[in-house]
């Protein structure tokens, strides 16, 4: 049902913690399964995410996409962020049950909502990035 990758970012979860002093702050949340994951992400003055974290109440599937979205977006530009987007997120875990993609769907909106905090804080418009659509706590 999962695959090898799912698994491992299940089991040995990267990046997970909360971050102080974070850049950008982005929270999603599915009302339907109950998942709720927040990103954090620390981003030097070039723009380029240094350091990625997530905190994440959910499945196993939920907390394997918080995983491996945050392994993927270290090292990236805010604008390079953009791209990883829930079929990035899936491919990377060599994909997810049908029943599991809203969690993949999760992890890019909650991407979004954290480079969107980001830009609110510093006054920058990211090409590309729309106002996330609801605020979560």
């Amino acid at each position: 049902m999962y695959s090898e990758k799912v698994m491992d970012h299940f089991q040995n979860p990267r990046n997970m913690g909360e971050m102080e002093n974070a850049s950008g702050i982005g929270t999603a949340g599915n009302a339907k399964c109950g998942d709720i994951m927040r990103i954090y992400l620390d981003i030097d003055h070039s723009g380029r995410i240094r350091e990625a974290k997530f905190k994440t109440f959910g499945c196993g599937a939920a907390v394997a996409a918080s995983s491996m979205a945050t392994e993927l977006l270290k090292g990236k530009t805010v604008q390079e962020a953009l791209e990883v987007t829930n079929k990035a997120v899936m491919e990377a875990l060599d994909g997810l049950p049908p029943v599991k993609v809203h969690c993949s769907l999760l992890a890019e909106e909650a991407i979004h909502a954290a480079l969107w905090d980001y830009g609110e804080r510093n006054g920058i418009v990211i090409r590309g990035l729309e106002k996330p659509l609801k605020d979560m706590p």
